[in-house]
């Protein structure tokens, strides 16, 4: 007996939705003609990369912060319409942020 069998059994009136495939809508982040700033710096010790000069939305600036600390596997925040993160990471975040049309001036070192 298999899940689906066990689910008639359980509730017996209810109609399955038809098998669709659920297509999650990707937002697209607005690409700017200006360069972004990667930056590095030491704050209270400690090594952070700072990215600024997003003039699109603010939503798609968290976005994206979101999605290159999820790709790096790192700490960070989204403060003051910058983006903060925990690490030396300059090479990997202007890798990615060019990969996604991005174009990225190296600033600090």
């Amino acid at each position: 007996m298999d899940l689906q069998d066990q689910l008639k059994n359980l509730f017996p009136d209810h109609q399955a939705a038809p098998e669709e495939e659920i297509i999650a809508e990707v937002k697209e982040l607005w690409i700017q003609d200006e360069p972004m700033i990667c930056k590095f710096e030491k704050r209270k010790g400690k090594p952070t990369t700072i990215i600024e000069g997003y003039t699109g939305d603010q939503e798609d600036f968290k976005i994206l912060a979101k999605e290159i600390k999820t790709k790096l596997s790192v700490g960070g925040s989204y403060k003051d319409e910058s983006i903060i993160i925990q690490g030396d990471y300059r090479d990997k975040i202007m890798a990615i942020l060019k990969k996604k049309g991005f174009k990225v001036k190296r600033v600090g070192g």
